[in-house]
């Protein structure tokens, strides 16, 4: 086995165990804390609950993602079942964006009609939301930058972990002054903290799904890295797009001033979109002389 292979297996098993781990914790927090909210009638812990749970919702279908990205190809599917990632990253944004139109309803309609609330009972639940969502965002954090849901599942996490300070905040103030109205404002300042962490989400999601060329790919900067490579004199017909979150592609023409050039400059081009994260490219290579086109896989 390689140390490539086994560093990827390395990663697969502990992205597999950080789900499962952010999966026990959040189920058991969300049980709590809607019983506390509830209870003593917290609209800020009630929606931080609320929103917990479609936390839950996203490190499952996020925990789905991964496994069918595990998926081997089949004659019907095949590039197996790699772009499922992105429809689910895509989802995973819509959640988010759903959860943010609860909070802020609920967060007016309390603003309208105000309840007392119990302010330490806030804070000692606000302070377990704390450790458990900044503990969860911790084990995504590594691999974040590998994968659009790992950064969904990490920007979840790190967002309700300032979520919860917030929600602490309207507990002390509320127990210093019993000024009911924090929490609902609290619950509106949570909205705009998901509205902001689920923007590059949903826009990422929504371009990949379109087909569109990933997030840090410059499709002219390729262009341009491609022709400075000694033999090519053109690149047209040039197309990125992603299988999956984590895996992108390329078709490109590729004209070459001499085709005996073709099997030194195809491993150029490739190792070059290798390192750009483009692993399945198919380069279609012509040269200047009609007579002469060959296809390089």
């Amino acid at each position: 086995m390689t140390h490539r292979h086994h560093h990827h297996d390395h990663r697969i098993s502990s992205l597999n165990r950080a789900f499962l781990i952010g999966i026990a914790l959040n189920v058991a927090f969300v049980v709590v804390e809607f019983c506390v909210g509830l209870w003593y009638g917290s609209m800020g812990l009630l929606s931080d609950a609320g929103h917990n749970l479609s936390d839950v919702a996203s490190l499952l279908l996020a925990m789905l993602a991964f496994r069918l990205a595990q998926a081997r190809a089949t004659d019907r599917y095949t590039y197996g079942y790699k772009k499922s990632t992105v429809l689910i990253s895509l989802l995973n944004s819509v959640i988010l964006l759903i959860a943010v139109g609860v909070i802020v309803a609920e967060s007016v309609g309390r603003m309208l009609h105000p309840e007392p609330v119990e302010g330490n009972i806030i804070v000692w639940t606000a302070g377990a939301g704390i450790l458990i969502n900044g503990f969860t965002a911790w084990l995504f954090m590594k691999n974040r930058k590998h994968d659009l849901n790992v950064r969904g599942a990490y920007l979840h996490m790190a967002a309700d972990a300032l979520v919860s300070v917030g929600v602490l905040i309207s507990g002390v103030v509320i127990a210093a002054t019993g000024w009911t109205i924090v929490d609902p404002i609290v619950g509106l300042v949570v909205a705009a903290v998901i509205v902001v962490s689920a923007w590059s989400l949903t826009r990422d999601s929504l371009r990949l799904s379109l087909d569109g060329v990933p997030a840090g790919i410059d499709v002219a900067e390729l262009e341009r890295r491609m022709v400075a490579i000694e033999g090519v004199e053109a690149v047209h017909h040039l197309h990125v797009w992603a299988i999956s979150t984590t895996e992108n592609a390329l078709t490109a023409h590729v004209v070459l001033s001499d085709p005996c050039l073709l099997v030194r400059v195809k491993p150029q081009i490739k190792a070059m979109l290798a390192e750009i994260g483009v692993i399945h490219a198919t380069l279609e290579c012509e040269t200047l002389s009609e007579h002469c086109s060959g296809r390089c896989e």
